[in-house]
């Protein structure tokens, strides 16, 4: 019997189950919506349905880096209890350890074959579900790699549970000729200035230029208040424009390890160390449970 993606989609949405266990318990259906969801609570597969409204937003944040490529992904518990847990943790650590190969692709990685089983990650968390009896949410997955292979992936845990796990997560790219130790410390110390920092671009041509514009047009409507020419106005809201960058691009921020370099200079100095040039390419920032609304 040919079972169709939307009828195991369908399913999935009513029980919380894995897609496998979803499709498994369609063929021995025969396709009855009904049926299928009781064979699932049979196997004790659709207890996740239970919890799967609560709302998740403890849990970890996962890192792993390997070979110049750097991955993290974001696993939500309803609990700091359960993100304690050392079944919940091998998870995050596990899903963590792979998630490269899915790029970034948060739908790639939950059909990924979950290590030394015959089932995907989705159905593990599914069954992690059950086992644990608390909501768990695979959230998000980012996936960051050096352009020309001979860079630095730098990374930084932030309220460290163990290695790699945390509630703040942040990967940084540095392309450079050559990896150093001296590169591989600079790329620790820029993932540790991003986790405190909190950037919204590497330099202002980064930035989105409707995210600028609306900025821009506050500025504006603050320097007209004023009240003074249209030419000092425009002085104003450049100089004001300027300070907007100081504060959300990584290079004009002040480096948090010395208090006092902007981050460009301290780039600019390594790569005089280094007799090459060294550049920031990117960096992602994950911080537990932003954007979720947490339970009252």
């Amino acid at each position: 019997m040919s079972i169709s993606a939307g009828e195991v989609k369908a399913l999935r949405d009513k029980t919380g189950a894995g897609m496998m266990d979803c499709k498994k318990a369609l063929a021995a259906s025969g396709s009855n919506v009904e049926e299928a969801v009781d064979w699932l609570r049979k196997q004790g597969l659709a207890a996740a349905s239970q919890r799967s409204g609560r709302v998740a937003s403890d849990g970890l944040v996962g890192v792993s880096v390997h070979d110049g490529v750097g991955a993290m992904v974001e696993v939500n518990s309803e609990t700091d209890f359960v993100a304690r847990n050392d079944v919940f943790k091998d998870f995050v650590r596990t899903v963590a350890g792979v998630a490269a190969e899915a790029r970034g692709d948060i739908d790639a990685l939950r059909r990924m074959p979950y290590p030394g089983t015959d089932h995907s990650v989705d159905d593990e968390l599914t069954q992690r579900v059950a086992n644990i009896r608390e909501n768990l949410t695979l959230r998000r997955t980012a996936y960051l790699a050096t352009n020309n292979g001979a860079g630095i992936i730098g990374s930084y845990v932030h309220a460290q549970q163990e290695d790699g796990l945390g509630r703040i997560g942040v990967l940084v790219a540095l392309d450079a000729a050559s990896p150093s130790p001296a590169l591989a410390e600079l790329g620790r110390q820029l993932a540790m200035h991003v986790a405190a920092a909190n950037p919204r671009a590497v330099s202002s041509a980064d930035l989105d230029p409707a995210f600028v514009e609306r900025e821009r047009a506050i500025l504006v409507d603050q320097a007209q208040a004023s009240g003074k020419p249209d030419a000092v106005i425009a002085k104003m809201v450049e100089g004001r424009l300027n300070k907007f960058y100081q504060d959300v691009c990584l290079l004009q921020q002040v480096f948090v390890v010395d208090g006092e370099s902007r981050v460009a200079d301290v780039i600019e100095r390594a790569a005089k160390a280094e007799g090459s040039a060294v550049a920031v390419t990117g960096f992602v920032r994950f911080a537990l449970g932003e954007g979720v609304e947490a339970s009252a």
